[in-house]
């Protein structure tokens, strides 16, 4: 790049490296030390993450089984090979393996670590407590001997709408401890929303709370909690964690001082763990099964090898209990490290907030979404300056693409240290595809590569392997942390219509991606929103990356929309900084930054401003129910539940009106000389 363009902030080198390891972090890491035990144990000799990612694809039962082995999973039954039967959809993990996600979680606490805190809670009025090892396989074993006492089996549901509070995790692990089936909801999400997945579920047990405190204020959950239940005819018992009382409800502290020995019942590897229900932005949301076999080698793959944390850890992320990030907890706790939980606002009483967290509970590890890191930077802060943040040395950020002038803030304003971990993965996996790995070099507008055990591939439309060209992420062999299932599709057809219509036998995810010969990746956006213009498929990230830096410019979404003609119209949406105008200089400057950065294709046919971008609760934008609006979609199929901000839908409801009806009207005028 020659210069800067016009109007943006600073300057993006593509070859910059961000992080690299030392050779003493490369050889004492976890990553090392399996690749270590693979040697000895297999014979195989493992000499970079390149060698070790190409024998975990190509070698997949050599490869569970060690990981398996050198975690020390506790169960019984993994003799023969790990995948009895490959397929896809249908693949078959350890058909006589017999064991239990919460036990294998809870022996930490038998460990040198047990008086430790495993959960430091903090709630936005400063209050913090702390929960060892010991005392949350105490909690899990009171309250799991209570549910048993209320007739709660394996195979049953237990369901929740609770907050990122410790109870939560308690009741997760009581939960999957039985055998029974767990799904948790926010409190925040409308009683719609939450019944349209609770109610597929027909729980006999409902967790809830009398309230929460957020963004300085106490919402008083009673009346919420009432009508949940009204729709919910299943539930035999209420549990309500609370400060106050609710008329014919348990009482979660209540349960927890009946004292009990720990059990823990050894189930299938496929046995139903908990189930994840997707954004439901398009309809009636589904429920994604995981089972204890598959999310216990997943959690101690992603967190033990690729982010290498253990007992001297701590993670902290400010995860809604209904995005699959908040079962990121688990997954560190499963690893050995401790967690934060936070129900409070990440933005109260000031935006660096979740910085005061960090320093405060001494946290090495930060789960973060790019916006928020995005909107502290353009807030002109300096994290590492204004909070001790000596501990912290990991950064993993998810829910849509980082910036690259973002990426460069992190180690200019946060710390020179630091380990980005940029990730993509889903709720489809509770994990990720692509993601970090401590042995090699992070570079700028780059994720580092697959993770191990995950046969990734890039395709073309013709469904042929590409390299150093945008196509289809798909994954071309079995992973333990695939669905055991969709709820209540007993045919699998919904599951095979998800994954596997596009390409016979081989998983599309449904992420428009860029493979590097090098083996790293960058992620275009969602292929079913990715923009077509003239047959050449451009991207919606490579547009947001160009605006990133614009000043003016707060929030973008592009569409791209196929015209009853054949046309197609590409508008670009843009959120002003409060008290801009969108005037002909800064439509100037907006294309002549797209047209720089991403090309003369991505130029929009019209910039149009609005009041705010509608995202999910994971704070993605909403790109494909809003194309859907303006192809003349039913706004009614839009669950406006599955949106953190349901009101900023109603504009673009009206101008996907307004649209249609000057189509229509333009379809039907006579043209001249007809």
């Amino acid at each position: 790049m020659t210069g800067d363009p016009v109007g943006v902030k600073g300057p993006v080198h593509a070859q910059t490296i961000l992080w690299e390891p030392t050779e003493a972090e490369k050889t004492t890491s976890k990553m090392a030390g399996f690749f270590d035990y693979v040697g000895s144990s297999r014979g195989t000799t493992l000499t970079d993450y390149r060698a070790g990612w190409h024998w975990s694809v190509e070698s997949p039962n050599e490869f569970w089984d060690a990981l398996r082995e050198f975690f020390d999973v506790i169960g019984d039954g993994f003799g023969g090979p790990a995948l009895a039967e490959d397929r896809m959809p249908g693949a078959v993990w350890y058909p006589q393996a017999r064991l239990n996600f919460a036990e294998n979680l809870l022996r930490h606490a038998d460990g040198p670590f047990g008086d430790q805190a495993a959960i430091v809670d903090l709630n936005e009025d400063g209050f913090t407590r702390e929960i060892s090892w010991r005392e949350l396989r105490s909690h899990v074993a009171s309250l799991s001997a209570e549910l048993r006492s209320l007739g709660i089996i394996a195979g049953d549901r237990v369901a929740a709408v609770l907050p990122n509070i410790p109870e939560a995790i308690i009741g997760l692990l009581a939960t999957a401890s039985i055998g029974a089936t767990w799904c948790v909801c926010s409190p925040d999400l409308a009683p719609k929303a939450v019944l349209s997945r609770l109610q597929q579920l027909a729980p006999r047990i409902l967790i809830g709370s009398y309230g929460y405190a957020f963004n300085g204020r106490f919402f008083d959950r009673r009346a919420h909690l009432a009508e949940v239940l009204s729709g919910l005819p299943s539930v035999e018992h209420t549990i309500v964690v609370s400060s106050g009382t609710v008329e014919g409800a348990l009482s979660f502290d209540g349960l927890l001082r009946n004292s009990a020995e720990p059990q823990f019942a050894r189930v299938p590897f496929d046995h139903p763990l908990w189930v994840l229900f997707t954004s439901g932005t398009t309809g009636t949301p589904k429920g994604i099964v995981h089972g204890h076999g598959g999310m216990t080698l997943e959690a101690l793959k992603l967190c033990g090898l690729h982010f290498g944390l253990g007992p001297s850890d701590r993670y902290y992320v400010a995860a809604n209990t209904s995005w699959m990030v908040w079962n990121t907890l688990l997954f560190n706790l499963m690893a050995g490290a401790s967690v934060v939980t936070y129900a409070g606002s990440p933005l109260y009483p000031r935006i660096d907030r979740q910085f005061q967290i960090l320093a405060q509970t001494r946290a090495t590890m930060f789960g973060s979404g790019a916006a928020y890191l995005r909107l502290v930077q353009d807030a002109g802060l300096s994290p590492g300056l204004d909070h001790d943040l000596g501990a912290l040395h990991t950064l993993m950020s998810t829910g849509s693409t980082l910036p690259d002038a973002t990426a460069l803030w992190i180690g200019s304003d946060i710390g020179a240290r630091i380990h980005l971990g940029d990730s993509s993965g889903g709720t489809d996996i509770c994990s990720a595809f692509i993601g970090p790995n401590p042995l090699q070099a992070v570079r700028l507008g780059r994720m580092q590569g697959p993770l191990l055990g995950v046969a990734l591939a890039v395709f073309n439309e013709q469904g042929s392997p590409v390299l150093d060209e945008v196509g289809e992420l798909v994954i071309t062999a079995p992973m333990p942390a695939m669905p055991v299932a969709f709820w209540n599709d007993p045919s699998g057809a919904r599951y095979h219509e998800a994954y596997f219509e596009h390409f016979d036998g081989v998983w599309t995810h449904g992420d428009w991606v860029l493979e590097s010969a090098d083996g790293s990746f960058e992620v275009q956006g969602r292929s079913d929103a990715t923009l077509n213009r003239a047959g050449v498929r451009l991207g919606s990230a490579e547009i947001y990356s160009a605006l990133q830096g614009l000043h003016g410019i707060r929030d973008s979404l592009v569409l791209g929309i196929e015209l009853p003609d054949g046309g197609y119209y590409l508008p670009l949406f843009v959120v002003l900084d409060p008290g801009r105008e969108l005037d002909e200089l800064l439509e100037q400057q907006i294309i002549a930054v797209i047209r720089e950065h991403a090309s003369p294709r991505h130029v929009p046919d019209a910039v149009i401003p609005a009041p705010a971008i509608p995202v999910t609760h994971a704070g993605k934008k909403v790109e494909v129910p809003l194309k859907r609006l303006f192809a003349g979609g039913d706004p009614g199929k839009v669950d406006r539940g599955a949106l953190a901000n349901p009101d900023a839908l109603d504009w673009f409801v009206d101008r996907a009106t307004s649209f249609r009806s000057t189509l229509e009207a333009s379809a039907t005028t006579p043209k001249k000389g007809k």
